[in-house]
């Protein structure tokens, strides 16, 4: 059996969208990614550090269009991985300065995740892992991950550190 090499990282998502200032507004400006490209009027690539793109946002299809219905087949949500805890602070504390709603906050004992809609209801992950060595694994080595609430609380106590 195949089995793709470790090294293997998903390196980034291509999502269309209804109003690309839109989009950009929350991407760019609340985010906080930067823009790499425009590509004519229709497509714009941004960037986590000047990395080509993790983002590439176009109307080429979906231009004024309604978002896709939940119920239907298509993306879950794109998961946006921060390299600390203070990292995934710093941007709920900005989501809350924002009043931009959240849809979820959970513990998954891997990880701990922030859950929110993008302007045209894409779900969007805002995340860190746990270092591994705090994973929860059973006595057999099989790794048991949950979905329990996120301590915001805690979460911005990170901020005073």
């Amino acid at each position: 059996m195949y089995k793709v090499p470790v090294e293997t990282k998903i390196g980034h998502v291509h999502l269309k969208v209804a109003d690309l200032e839109r989009a950009l507004t929350f991407y760019r400006d609340l985010l906080g990614f930067e823009v790499t490209q425009w590509y004519g009027m229709s497509a714009v690539f941004l960037s986590a550090g000047g990395y080509h793109h993790h983002i590439g946002l176009n109307t080429w299809y979906s231009k004024g269009a309604a978002p896709a219905p939940v119920r239907s087949a298509g993306l879950f949500h794109t998961a946006i991985l921060y390299p600390m805890r203070k990292d995934l602070a710093e941007i709920f504390k900005r989501l809350l300065d924002a009043n931009y709603t959240l849809t979820g906050a959970s513990d998954h004992g891997v990880s701990e995740a922030l859950y929110l809609n993008d302007p045209d209801g894409n779900g969007v992950e805002l995340y860190w892992d746990k270092p591994r060595d705090q994973w929860p694994f059973d006595e057999q080595g099989n790794l048991q991950m949950i979905t329990e609430p996120l301590d915001l609380n805690d979460l911005l106590l990170e901020l005073q550190k």
